[in-house]
């Protein structure tokens, strides 16, 4: 698509052996490279993943969703894959919904799929968790001067030169701050950036990736990212 590239979907996994069957069922219709960033699954993960026809990068130990995105989508960038989409494994991002992002990324440089836009929304999640997640990205939004809703979702699509251009190997945030630092990033180099609406499902097995630690460290790091960029 856009380019005449082929597509890329970077997938970082740990133990998510029982969601690979759907997630990459629901993707086969999309004619994409899929690479599934492992870290040290004991689950079975990488077997399946590869059984399924993905490409299976193992770091052999949890070192970090943000780690994992960089390893990715470094990849993904030697590989000569353009756009470039970023998910999760845990069926929260529909494959369903891919199509719409790789559709928006032909005349865009970053497509961000959005819970907080007019069309999108959430299912199973607890009221203190909706708060947490809307209050995070407001606060980047005001102190960062962003105009987008939703900046700590990590459902997105990219396109190479932009993914190349925001230097990737530089970034040390984790956790949430990873999403607001990278779409930031792309925003002050003027790259053209556009929310779809998306439906995000909080996952129904396994453990959430949400935790107040992840919430604090976004908090202080916001304010720095909004000073260094002075």
């Amino acid at each position: 698509m856009g380019g005449g590239g082929m597509t890329g979907i970077v997938i970082p996994t740990f133990n998510e052996a029982d969601n690979l069957p759907t997630l990459l069922e629901g993707l086969s219709v999309i004619d994409a490279t899929i690479l599934i960033i492992d870290d040290g699954s004991t689950d079975g993960t990488q077997d399946v993943a590869e059984e399924l026809g993905a490409t299976v990068i193992q770091r052999g130990k949890k070192l970090g969703l943000a780690s994992a995105y960089v390893k990715g989508m470094g990849v993904a960038l030697e590989m000569g894959l353009d756009p470039i989409v970023q998910m999760d494994a845990d069926l929260s991002h529909q494959p369903s919904d891919v199509p719409r992002l790789l559709t928006m990324a032909q005349n865009v440089d970053l497509v961000l799929g959005s819970r907080w836009v007019d069309g999108g929304g959430i299912e199973n999640w607890e009221t203190s968790r909706e708060l947490l997640s809307k209050f995070g990205s407001g606060y980047a939004r005001t102190l960062l001067s962003l105009p987008y809703r939703d900046l700590t979702g990590g459902f997105k699509a990219w396109r190479a030169a932009t993914l190349q251009e925001i230097d990737l190997p530089s970034i040390r945030s984790e956790g949430y701050a990873f999403q607001v630092e990278t779409t930031h990033r792309a925003h002050r180099l003027r790259a053209s950036i556009q929310e779809v609406p998306i439906v995000f499902a909080d996952r129904l097995a396994g453990q959430s990736k949400m935790s107040w630690g992840i919430a604090i460290e976004a908090a202080w790091v916001v304010p720095m990212l909004r000073w260094r960029s002075r």
